[in-house]
């Protein structure tokens, strides 16, 4: 027969337990919602490296965004003049291994075109919008006597350059896929520079970047539709465009710019 002593040892020893048992679980429920933060994605890290590089007739650039030895693409101004005419283009080599220029393939020709992307647009997914030859072109321009042809994305005119726009990029680290930009002006419509102003890489796989961004994370930003994304004309420049100077070239590229601004 239990006693009145017992029965209140008892219910102090009930009392004792639950507290305990409510003090577990308070810690085990910290405990968790600590090891779910620690699990969360790490901070994406933008690794920016500012240059000043012009690349002259039949020059040519090594970038390696990452700074880890490894070529990841080669920028190349080529210039050639004879009898014949003046023919002059920049372009991008991919080694391949997965690395790939922001562009499309031409209707017409089979030519893959990179694009001139303004201030803040979003390098990621989808893959539709990377090309993987080993060669896309940025600008190209030809001259036999009087008469004139040019076309992509990065063409300036006689008197007025490319400024500041970004290739997209996507390459290899380690067999997993990064996203990156570079900067660069194209000046002259005869091949006389393109000057590489500066690059950056997301150290997070998979993870995208903005063009122009030099820190901290991509944020949202909108896509432009797939009519934005419209693959400019390739065609010749008659004289009468040619002798407005640059305003007919900013209408010319207000019909055929591939990419919208901010």
């Amino acid at each position: 027969m239990k006693t009145e002593a017992s029965f209140f040892d008892s219910s102090i020893r009930r009392d004792w337990l639950h507290q305990h048992l409510h003090a577990y679980a308070l810690a085990a429920s910290a405990a968790g919602v600590t090891m779910l933060a620690l699990a969360q994605p790490s901070q994406a890290e933008i690794i920016y490296t500012p240059a000043n590089v012009t690349i002259g007739p039949n020059q040519s650039y090594s970038l390696d965004l990452n700074n880890d030895g490894t070529i990841d693409f080669t920028i190349v101004n080529q210039f050639q003049s004879s009898a014949s005419g003046i023919n002059w283009s920049v372009f991008v080599q991919n080694p391949g291994g997965g690395n790939a220029v922001a562009g499309f393939l031409a209707a017409s020709g089979g030519f893959q075109w990179a694009y001139a992307f303004y201030s803040g647009f979003r390098i990621t997914k989808p893959a539709r919008h990377f090309i993987s030859s080993s060669r896309a072109t940025m600008a190209w321009s030809h001259k036999l006597q009087n008469r004139y042809s040019q076309g992509g994305s990065w063409n300036p005119s006689n008197s007025e350059g490319v400024y500041n726009r970004y290739l997209g990029l996507k390459f290899a680290i380690k067999g997993k896929i990064h996203y990156g930009w570079a900067q660069l002006t194209t000046e002259n419509l005869f091949g006389h520079s393109a000057t590489l102003t500066g690059y950056a890489y997301e150290t997070i796989p998979n993870r995208g970047i903005k063009t122009g961004q030099q820190q901290g994370t991509e944020g949202s930003v909108e896509q432009p539709g797939p009519a934005a994304l419209a693959e400019p004309a390739q065609r010749p420049a008659t004289l009468g465009m040619l002798a407005l100077g640059s305003r007919a070239l900013s209408i010319w590229r207000r019909k055929e710019s591939p990419i919208a601004g901010n």
